[in-house]
């Protein structure tokens, strides 16, 4: 099959966008904390109701792209993400806070189920491997600006935190309007990327590797975003850095040493 290279653009786009809304949990935590008057514990939450929703929602969404296709799925996804930024917002409260956050988590876990086997069938299969390299250094230089995106609302433009998702709010309006206006090729799963039923999910909770394999994920994924998410706060509480500008780091560090 020839490669579809506007197709595999607009999966790189999507890469992008999602980089960009997750990795800006972390910059925000010292104003949040601040702005809600809660402690670190109750902080952790906001990232945790985030994460939360990629277990909950990640097999889901492999039955949802097998049933009703990419394009439904991809242009749902960024609606998700869309409702909940505009809930956070307008209503950026704590304890309101936690629901818009899972929404938007819902949201970027749909979109990274559907956009892999997209991404193999618009480039090619003989060319996956390298465009899913690339997708990963795209990924990789969102999570580098959307710190910076950030530092240039609140510092520069002296705008409060939240209203960065006023402007995640627009891109993913944006995105389901190209998602939408493109000619999505037809996508013919393999047998390793099929959902499966309720029954194979319930049969592989059974064996013990694969209890063992999650463990692992959540040991690697909390370290990375907890390193990723606190940056912000350990360089402001023990090295005095304003969050807002030089301090406003988040997945830099994880983008540089990778």
């Amino acid at each position: 099959m020839r490669a579809n290279y506007l197709i595999v653009a607009l999966v790189f786009l999507v890469f992008f966008v999602i980089s960009l809304v997750t990795n800006i949990l972390g910059p925000p935590i010292p104003e949040r904390i601040q702005t809600f008057g809660i402690s670190l514990e109750f902080a952790w939450f906001l990232p945790f109701s985030f994460f939360l929703a990629y277990g909950v929602m990640s097999i889901p969404s492999g039955l949802l792209v097998e049933r009703y296709r990419e394009k439904p799925v991809i242009a749902g996804a960024f609606a998700i993400a869309c409702a909940g930024s505009l809930a956070f917002a307008l209503v950026p409260v704590f304890r309101v806070g936690l629901a818009p956050l899972f929404l938007i988590g819902i949201g970027i876990a749909m979109l990274q189920v559907a956009i892999n086997p997209l991404l193999r069938v618009a480039g090619g299969e003989q060319h996956f491997a390298f465009n899913s390299v690339l997708a990963q250094l795209i990924f990789g230089l969102a999570s580098f600006i959307s710190p910076q995106i950030y530092a240039y609302f609140v510092g520069d433009l002296t705008l409060p935190w939240f209203s960065l998702y006023w402007l995640f709010a627009a891109v993913t309006v944006v995105m389901i309007a190209v998602v939408l206006a493109a000619p999505l090729p037809r996508v013919t799963l393999r047998d390793d990327e099929r959902a499966g039923g309720w029954e194979t999910h319930g049969a592989l909770l059974r064996h013990r590797y694969v209890w063992l394999y999650a463990g692992g994920i959540f040991c690697y994924v909390g370290f990375e975003q907890g390193v990723a998410n606190w940056i912000s706060q350990f360089l402001q509480t023990y090295h005095g850095f304003d969050p807002r500008t030089v301090g406003a780091v988040s997945n830099r560090i994880r983008t540089i040493a990778f």
